[in-house]
């Protein structure tokens, strides 16, 4: 497909993920005034916190754990799985059960654990089950509006989350943060969006430089989850294989990991991720191992996230991705939004 005629996007682009795409911002700015309105318990003595979630529910309390990691007095784990660990017991812990649909699972399962476990509990969810228990539990409930697929509300699981840790007095306030970031992606868009030609838009050069290709995604501290996030989004939109790694641990395993099998070096491309924010040592890791990457004849790209602040260069790094998978799915004649093996793994696990 030809990216420049942004046209034909509509005959592959059913459910216009396009749009949830661009309006990312606008979607991040009031999640955080939702966030801001909406009630919690004057809860004291929190000593640590467990955010359960899947897919695109997860990823934005990954985002929020890395972001707040150095301001956050109380440690926060991101919770993918079913249960509950013997550490989450008692008043103490606070789990926030976070689901889009509010049928996730896992994530009500561990919802019906908090309940024998006597911790606090907040859920996040736009309905379902998840609302259903809450309520009939009088449990603290946060419902948000949004019909489309779950990893494109990142904006309300990522900008909820930090509502509620700002309401908690976790964190400081994050207002003045959160409209630069907004602004910044704002800013960031007017070279992303289908109507600016492949020349200008670097979404669409990373989208053909992907094409055919085994695409890894390489970051480290506060974008580590970011080079997540464009793994997820590469696979449930472009319907392609995708990969990501954290530095510095990579660099313990990973590299030795370059020799074999040699035949596929010529269909990688590993794109490394990096910002002013990331540890100085990790800045020089990233240079080092895509050094190493490229004297093994594996195509490499290095992405600088934009913005002044943290935040910033958080969200300009996710914004970003989604385009480059978005873009991608067109290449491949991919519609962006359904997920039909997913769907289908689903049905064949109630059968099971």
């Amino acid at each position: 497909m030809n990216l420049n005629d942004p046209e034909s996007f509509r005959k592959l682009d059913i459910s216009d993920m396009l749009s949830q795409i661009d309006q990312l911002p606008q979607q991040l700015s009031q999640a955080w005034e939702l966030g801001k309105s909406e009630p919690l318990p004057n809860w004291d003595g929190i000593q640590n916190i467990l955010i359960a979630g899947m897919g695109g529910s997860a990823i934005g309390a990954d985002l929020l754990a890395a972001y707040i990691a150095g301001m956050c007095p109380v440690p926060v784990i991101v919770h993918r799985d079913y249960d509950l660990p013997a550490w989450a017991n008692g008043p103490a812990t606070l789990v926030i059960s976070s689901s889009h649909s509010g049928n996730t699972e896992e994530t009500l399962s561990v919802y019906r654990r908090v309940r024998e476990s006597h911790c606090r509990i907040l859920a996040i969810t736009t309905g379902g089950q998840l609302a259903d228990l809450a309520e009939r539990d009088g449990s603290a409930l946060w419902r948000f509006n949004h019909t489309g697929q779950p990893r494109a509300a990142i904006g309300y699981s990522f900008g909820l989350l930090l509502a509620a840790f700002s309401q908690l007095g976790l964190i400081p306030d994050q207002q003045t943060e959160l409209k630069k970031a907004v602004q910044a992606m704002i800013t960031q868009q007017a070279h992303l969006t289908a109507d600016v030609s492949d020349v200008r838009n670097p979404a669409k050069r990373l989208a053909g430089q992907s094409v055919n290709r085994w695409v890894a995604v390489i970051s480290s501290g506060l974008l580590a989850p970011v080079a997540r996030r464009w793994k997820g989004q590469i696979s449930e939109i472009a319907k392609a294989w995708g990969q990501f790694e954290s530095l510095p641990e990579a660099n313990h395993n990973t590299l030795a990991g370059i020799l074999n099998p040699a035949s596929i070096y010529p269909q990688m491309m590993v794109l490394f991720l990096k910002a002013p924010a990331l540890h100085p040592r990790n800045q020089l890791r990233s240079d080092l191992t895509r050094q190493v990457f490229m004297l093994e004849g594996i195509g490499t790209d290095t992405i600088e996230a934009s913005g002044d602040t943290p935040l910033e260069q958080l969200w300009t790094a996710v914004h970003l991705g989604d385009y480059v998978a978005y873009y991608l799915a067109m290449i491949y004649g991919a519609d962006p939004t359904p997920v039909e093996a997913i769907e289908g793994f689903k049905k064949e696990l109630q059968q099971a």
